[in-house]
Order: C-alpha cells, then sequence, then structure tokens
C-alpha cells in the first residue's frame, strides 16, 4: 500500500508539473479617479488563434486578478465592469507579467449597451451565476456533468452537489422548485444540452422579504435554460440489455413554458441502481438540517420501519420500478400550484454475514451470525402545494401531502455461538400511512414589522408484524414458550399518532442594526401504542404471551407550549444573536388503568454569533440546549419482544434528558484563488438521559430503561479543503469522532471510548482535450475501548476515476477502488477490488447513442464494515451484486 502511495504521489507531481505551463498576467482593476479596487470585475481574454480557448478571471475582494495564459498566444483582453467604460488591450503571454487596469466611469449610463460575449461567472451579492457555454465542451450528457466543471461546484457519486464548499439544499428550474427541491433527482435526469446558466443562492429564502430575518443556513441551485428549451419539449430515453437477463429502462421527459411544467423521471432495472435511498427520505420530510433542530423527530424518523428498509443499498440482487412525475401550474402571476407523485417499487435479496463480539462483565462472546431476506418493497408519496402572493408583501402556501408504504420481507437468520446454535426463518410485514396538513402565511405590515405563522396537522397509522419460526427453543426464561415440535412466535404492533404544530413570529425590527424577534409555539401530540405476542402451536391452538406479562397498550399525550425572546444585532463585523425560550412539557402515558402524568417547565438559551470577514469568509459558534423524551416503547409497562434474542420492558416513569451543543465552524471561498475551506468542531455533552439497561445471557438480551444522570461526551470534526491550479483539483477532507459512553450492563457500569477518523486525498484532472484522470487515497482507522479490551479497526483504500472524451464522439469512463480492511482484533485482514467501465459512442448532431458498460468487473461479491454500540462490536460482510454487463441504447428528444 505505501509503494502505491508513493507511486501516485508521483504521478500527481508530475501532472502537476506538465500541464502547470502557464503564462500568468495579474494584476489590480482600480477605479481610475477613486484608485478604490473594484471587486468582481471580469477579465476575459479572446485568443486570435483559432482553435484556443477564451480565457477569463474575475476580481476578489482587493481588485486582484490572474489570466493564465498560453505562451507565444496572441489575445484580445477586456475588462469590463457596470457602469464604467469598456477597457481592451492586445497582449501576447511570452513570460509571468504584471499589469495594472485602470477603470473609467461612464458619463452617459443611457448609452446602448451591446454585449457581444457573456462573461463566464458574474457575482452579485449573494448570487454567483455562471454561463456554462465557457465550460463546457458539448459531450456533457448530464447536469451532473456540467457542474463538475464549474469552479467552486462539486458534484458526488450519489448527486450530493457541494458549491463554494457548502451543500447545496435546493434545485430550481426557472425560478422553481424542481419536484421536491432534492439535487439527487435533478443533476442526475436533466440533459445537459437544456442548461444555459447556473445560479448559485446563498442564504436563500423562497420568500423574499423574510431574508435578513430568518437565519437560513440553505444554499440554492437555479437552473436557467436555454431560449429554446423555455417552451419545449425536452429529455432522453434509455434502454439496455445484459446477459443473464439484465435489463434497464429509463426515461426522462420534461415540457417547460412560462406557465405549465411537466416532468416524469421512470426508472426500471434489474442492475442494482435504487432511485430512492434515506437521504431522499429525508428530504421529503424537511431535510438534515430542519430535522437536526429537531433531534426526537429525526430520531424517530431515522428509527421508523420504513427507514430499515431504505437503509439498504447493497444486495445480491435487486429489481426497481420508479416513477416520479411532477405538474406546476401558474394559475396567474399571483398563485402558483405545484405537485408531484413518486412511487417506487422493487424486490430485493440480501445478505450479511455478522461476527458479534458482546462485552460484559464475564468477557467476552462471539457470535457467527449469517442474515438472508427477501424483501418486496412499495411505498407512494404525493404532494400538492398552493404558493399565492397577493402583493410583494404578503404570501400564502397550503401543502397537502400524503405517504403510502407497504413493505414484506421473508428471511433466515443462522446464529451460532458458544453455547447456541439455532435457525430462524422470519416473516416481516409493514403497513404504513401518513397524512399531513400544512399552511404557512407571513405578512410585513412595515419596513418594521413581520410576521410569520406556520401551522400542520398529521395523522399517522403504522403497522408492523413480525414472525419468527424454529425448531428450538429460544430466549428460555425471558419467553413464556410451550414445548412443541417447532416454535412458531407472531408479534404485532401497531402506533397511531395524531399531532398538531403551531408557531407564531414577530419580527420588529428596530433598525439596521438591532433585531427582536418573539416567538410562541405548541406543539401537542396523542399517541396510540398496543403490541401483543402469542405462540401458533401446531395443534392449531394459541399461546398467548398477554397472561404472562406481555402486551402494551397505552394512550399517551405530550404537548410542549412555548415562547421566547430572541435579541439580534449587527456591530461590525459581528452578528450576534442571543434567545431564551420558556417551556412548559406536560407528557402522560395511560396503560391498564396505570396513569402516569409529569411536567415541566424550564429556560433554555440559545446563542448564535457570527464574523464575516467579507462575503467569502466566515466564523459562525453556535450553542443549543435541548430536552430529550422517552420513546412511546421505552414506557411500556408490560414486555415486549425485540427481536430472536431480545426482550424489553419498559419504565412508565422515565422522564425527560438534557443535552448540550456547542459548535464552531469557520468558512472560506475565492473564485480568484480556486480555494474553498470549510472546518467545523461541535461538541455535545448530555447531562441526563434515557439509558438501556442489559442484561446479557450469551447472545441473550433483556432490556430495561433507566434514568442516567452522568455526563456524557462526544465531539465531532470536519474538514474540507479544495484547491484549483490552472487545470489540475487538489482536495482533502477529513471527518473525525470521539466519544465517551457508559454501557449497563449485568448490573456493573463502565465507561466505553470510541474514537474514528477518516481522511481523504485527491488530485482531478480539468483538460479539455486530455483524458481526466482523479486519483485519491482514503484511511479510515476506527477503535472501539472498554474497561477490559481495545479494538482496532482499518479501511484503507486508493481509487482512480478515468473520464476521456476522444474522437470527437467516443466517451469512456471508468473506477477503480482497491480496499484493504483490518480486524486487528480477530486478526482478519480482506483486500478487494470493485471497478466499473463504459464506452459511450454518440455522433455529433445525432439524436442516437449507444453504450457498453461492465459493473463490478472483477466480480467481487461482499464488502466490510464495523460498528459499535453500548456492548456489542459488529464485524459485518455485506453480499453485493455480481459482474453486470450492459448494452445500451439513448434517444434524446
Amino acid at each position: 500500500m505505501k509503494k502505491c502511495l508513493l507511486k501516485i504521489g508521483i504521478l500527481f507531481f508530475g501532472i502537476t508539473n506538465v500541464f502547470a505551463q502557464n503564462v500568468l498576467l495579474r494584476g489590480v482593476v482600480s477605479d481610475s479617479s477613486t484608485t478604490e479596487p473594484m471587486v468582481n470585475a471580469n477579465i476575459l481574454a479572446f485568443p486570435k488563434n483559432d482553435g484556443e480557448r477564451t480565457q477569463f478571471a474575475i476580481t476578489n475582494d482587493k481588485g486582484e486578478y490572474v489570466l493564465r495564459l498560453e505562451k507565444e498566444i496572441v489575445y484580445s483582453i477586456e475588462v469590463s465592469y457596470l457602469g464604467y467604460q469598456k477597457f481592451s488591450f492586445d497582449y501576447t503571454a511570452t513570460q509571468d507579467d504584471t499589469k495594472n487596469l485602470a477603470m473609467v466611469p461612464k458619463t452617459n449610463d443611457l448609452d446602448e449597451v451591446v454585449l457581444e460575449y457573456k462573461i463566464p461567472i458574474t457575482v452579485k451579492e449573494d448570487t454567483i451565476t455562471y454561463q456554462t457555454d465557457a465550460f463546457v465542451t458539448g459531450e456533457e450528457r448530464k447536469l451532473r456533468e456540467v457542474l463538475k466543471k464549474l469552479p467552486g461546484i462539486e458534484v458526488d457519486r450519489e448527486g450530493n452537489v457541494t458549491a463554494q464548499g457548502k451543500k447545496v439544499t435546493k434545485v430550481l428550474v426557472e425560478d422553481k422548485t424542481f419536484f421536491t427541491g432534492n439535487s439527487k433527482l435533478a443533476v442526475n435526469n436533466i440533459p445537459a444540452d437544456a442548461v444555459d446558466q447556473v445560479q448559485v443562492l446563498d442564504n436563500y429564502n423562497k420568500i423574499g422579504f423574510l431574508k435578513g430575518l430568518q437565519d437560513s443556513d440553505e444554499l440554492a441551485l437555479n437552473i436557467k435554460l436555454k431560449e429554446d428549451k423555455k417552451k419545449f419539449a425536452f429529455g432522453d430515453m434509455e434502454a439496455g440489455a445484459g446477459i443473464k437477463d439484465r435489463y434497464l429502462v429509463h426515461p426522462n421527459l420534461f415540457y417547460y413554458s412560462p406557465k405549465t411544467n411537466v416532468n416524469f423521471i421512470g426508472d426500471l432495472n434489474n442492475i442494482g441502481v435504487k432511485s430512492f435511498s434515506f437521504s431522499d427520505y429525508l428530504e421529503f420530510n424537511g431535510g438534515f438540517g430542519k430535522l437536526m433542530d429537531d433531534i426526537g423527530g429525526y430520531f424517530s424518523l431515522s428509527r421508523d420501519d420504513f427507514s430499515q428498509f431504505l437503509n439498504n443499498t447493497d444486495f445480491r440482487a435487486n429489481t426497481n420500478r420508479f416513477g416520479a412525475f411532477n405538474l406546476r401550474q401558474t394559475v396567474s402571476s399571483k398563485t402558483d400550484i405545484n405537485s408531484y407523485v413518486i412511487a417506487n417499487s422493487s424486490d430485493t435479496e440480501t445478505e450479511n454475514n455478522t461476527l458479534n463480539t458482546y462485552n460484559n462483565s464475564d468477557g467476552f462472546l462471539n457470535e457467527d451470525r449469517t442474515e438472508r431476506n427477501n424483501y418486496n418493497n412499495f411505498f407512494l408519496i404525493g404532494k400538492a402545494t398552493v404558493e399565492h402572493e397577493p402583493n410583494r408583501d404578503e404570501n400564502v402556501t397550503l401543502n397537502s401531502f400524503a405517504k403510502l408504504t407497504k413493505n414484506k420481507g421473508d428471511g433466515i437468520i443462522l446464529t451460532q455461538s458458544e453455547d447456541q446454535n439455532t435457525f430462524f426463518n422470519t416473516l416481516h410485514h409493514v403497513s404504513a400511512l401518513e397524512l399531513k396538513q400544512n399552511v404557512e402565511y407571513s405578512k410585513r405590515f412595515s419596513r418594521a414589522q413581520t410576521l410569520s405563522l406556520e401551522a400542520s396537522l398529521v395523522f399517522q397509522n403504522n403497522t408492523p408484524e413480525n414472525t419468527w419460526e424454529t425448531d428450538q427453543v429460544f430466549l428460555q426464561g425471558l419467553i413464556p414458550l410451550e414445548e412443541d415440535d417447532s416454535y412458531q412466535v407472531f408479534q404485532q404492533k401497531e402506533t397511531r399518532t395524531t399531532s398538531f404544530d403551531l408557531i407564531l413570529k414577530d419580527y420588529w425590527v428596530l433598525n439596521n442594526f438591532n433585531h427582536i424577534y418573539t416567538t410562541f409555539g405548541t406543539n401537542l401530540r396523542f399517541d396510540d401504542f398496543t403490541s401483543g405476542e402469542i405462540q401458533q402451536l401446531t395443534n392449531g391452538s394459541v399461546n398467548d404471551f398477554s397472561e404472562n406479562g406481555f402486551g402494551n397498550q397505552i394512550d399517551y399525550r405530550f404537548n410542549d407550549t412555548f415562547l421566547g425572546l430572541e435579541y439580534k444585532f449587527l456591530a461590525g463585523i459581528f452578528t450576534v444573536k442571543s434567545g431564551l425560550f420558556y417551556h412548559n412539557y406536560i407528557w402522560d402515558n395511560n396503560q391498564e388503568g396505570l396513569s402516569v402524568n409529569n411536567s415541566t417547565q424550564v429556560l433554555l438559551p440559545a446563542f448564535d454569533a457570527e464574523a464575516e470577514f467579507n462575503s467569502s469568509e466566515k466564523i459562525r459558534f453556535r450553542y443549543r440546549q435541548r430536552m430529550q423524551f422517552p420513546t412511546i416503547d421505552q414506557l411500556g409497562a408490560n414486555f415486549m419482544l425485540r427481536s430472536f434474542n431480545s426482550v424489553g420492558l419498559g419504565e412508565p416513569d422515565l422522564q425527560n434528558g438534557r443535552n448540550h451543543s456547542y459548535s464552531l465552524s469557520y468558512y472560506k471561498f475565492s473564485l480568484f484563488r480556486g480555494l474553498n475551506l470549510n472546518a467545523g468542531l461541535t461538541y455535545t455533552k448530555r447531562t441526563q438521559s434515557v439509558k438501556n439497561t442489559t442484561v446479557l445471557d450469551g447472545i441473550n438480551q433483556f432490556v430495561t430503561y433507566t434514568m442516567f444522570n452522568q455526563p456524557e461526551n462526544s465531539l465531532s470534526t470536519n474538514f474540507r479543503f479544495g484547491k484549483r491550479i490552472n487545470k489540475i483539483k487538489l482536495s482533502l477532507e477529513s471527518r473525525g469522532s470521539y466519544n465517551e459512553f457508559f454501557q449497563l450492563v449485568n448490573d456493573n457500569v463502565s465507561k466505553n471510548l470510541s474514537r474514528s477518523i477518516s481522511a481523504t486525498g485527491k488530485v482531478e484532472t480539468m483538460f479539455d482535450k486530455w483524458p481526466n484522470l482523479e486519483l485519491g487515497y482514503t484511511h479510515k482507522p476506527s477503535v472501539y475501548t472498554t474497561s477490559t479490551s481495545k479494538n482496532t479497526f482499518t479501511n484503507s483504500s486508493i481509487f482512480a476515476n478515468l473520464d476521456y472524451v476522444f474522437f470527437n464522439d467516443f466517451h469512456l469512463k471508468g473506477d477503480y477502488e482497491r480496499t484493504e480492511y483490518t480486524n486487528e482484533g480477530q486478526n482478519l485482514t480482506n483486500v478487494f477490488d470493485v471497478a466499473n467501465v463504459s464506452l459511450f459512442y454518440q455522433k455529433e448532431d445525432s439524436p442516437w447513442g449507444f453504450e457498453i458498460s461492465v459493473n463490478n468487473l472483477f466480480d467481487v461479491r461482499f464488502k466490510r464494515q464495523n460498528s459499535f454500540s453500548d456492548f456489542l462490536i459488529r464485524d459485518q460482510s455485506t453480499s453485493i451484486m455480481p459482474r453486470i454487463v450492459m448494452f445500451k441504447i439513448s434517444y434524446k428528444l
């Protein structure tokens, strides 16, 4: 591995030196009369030789510019700035040179301006606009390939977009939200040749007059279409077939006009391409950022049964059927209707082989577990939105949302340990329905007074069912099995939830430097939870576990009514907002004649401070204090089966937990230097929490819950650095975490530590005519330390990606990754290679394209990973899809 890294380093150095032989022309652009530097002035260098590309630069906050020019080429250089006379001169690039430029103000602003050339990049306040024609070469097929060529924008393999070092949270097309606004659907499906401009909108807010009042971390991309696509049907269709009955059908159809937008995306394949993931699911529920402000809502969402199916991303086999339809209609100049329906059906086979190491006071116990599952999953999500803007100072939005899911699974579990060797057949079925009605109203009464209101009503019904079948007694002493030839245990649960949320916020602008915000809100939630377990005997009779303390029926009510006051002020480069929120919490649960009533009143502080050195360099500190409340299954007074080796017993008297979160982040971005830098540090301290108390007997677990008052700490860091040097892009990304937590096992309390780091360095070329390479190395060590042991895992990988257009009509793509996995505690080492390659052919001006692709070239059948919990260390091997060879035909409308 070290020799490979050395060779890659030498290759990086060679590439950088060979292709960085440019002549640099630099200097300062200033006002001729005041000598003040001109910020964001555009400098264009037009080559007088045919075949050479136009070069451009944009000045930074000091008026500095750098042009990278081809040696011995004669250029006509033009400098432009709004309100100033255009300045031009000829220049021959022979050696590095410095030339300061002075701009003369226009004497008559009414003169006609004729634009002969579109400026590649323009910067205006929070908006950066890219003219895509200045960056693309014509071989791009999808929006993602266009974005990867724009300075300051990056796209990962899944379709997540980063601009200026910040994650893009919403995608618009022609100023309108595209489907849900999720970047994945847009960048992987919008045809490249339809895109005219890409706008990056920082601090985005869909309601203009709330910008500057509401704190917005949203970064949006607005895709501007070419003129001939603004009232036109366009798109593409792709179909493919491969050996062993592989197939793919993927239509993308779009119709845009000034008043009507229609989009359809379809996907039918059995090659493992999954069109909807857990991260997409989070976006449909408000996005990760919004959910993290409601940490309880996030964990509830991430742990629900539907999310467990979405988290499966590796398969032995997968057939996916996906359809998404979006209709947006402008009813009038004041009213828009936007609706979408997304449906997905999939058949999936998964296999996991896991080495589980259980840590308790008696030492360690190893368990080998094999799980195979067949899933049939279906979901339907629909949303209709009416946006009405009666005038520039008022906005009303109505949202209706529906989600229907039906998921079925059957599988096997084989568990082998020192004292147990058991085989299970399993069945799992989930049906869920969610209906949500939401209204948002905002009104600006005057420059000083603005009001916003948001209310929502939600109904949810979730009914998971589980069956375990085996020929051996299991969970002996924990569940009341009757002796039989075989054992079949059936569990049924149901949760019905109705909730109402209301937030009313008043924004009082004292002046440009002082704001006061007042917030009133309430969250009211009613839950009805039931669970029950039975044993179906072979003679047809039923052993109802409820006669032995199983089965729960809980009526749960939760109410949070709060009032908050925040003061925000601007002092020089600093923006500071401090707030104090009074919360009155009431939560009750009633079950089998037992009634528990709880209430607490707390003052929760919040603090934000930001120093903005300039528009592209900021540092921010944030503090939050949050309350956490037990989930409904943790309150059950009766036993409940958690899995084939675990039984739980809730505690109706559980109180609330509390945690403190501190975060510090730094951001710097420079188009002038081709630089972006992001760094962040987050520290969380839990002073009180609900903890699992576990009794381990072999692999069997009896879990109860208790309030735990000893502090637990966690620290996470992130670092991202990117630098573009001519045609070379360098980047370094790192994440780290450190956690101190307690495990309560077999009446012993012990402190555990976990540490993990992920660091990736890579170099990427951005040539127009040469093959483009991306080379990198990732190192991921993780350490789990208990009072009696230390376990170390390491994942190291070298990866390479190739993108090469040759003979004008051929497009070759390939990617390769070599991973070395080490588990030092078990003395396990695995090395595996994964590669994909495709060759695409499309003759210029022809709508037809042809492609041959091979996925998983080396036919690797599994990958490895590890994880930790309170007392369990997992080393998991997951099956992945075999080698797939495909021939595809595409047609561009």
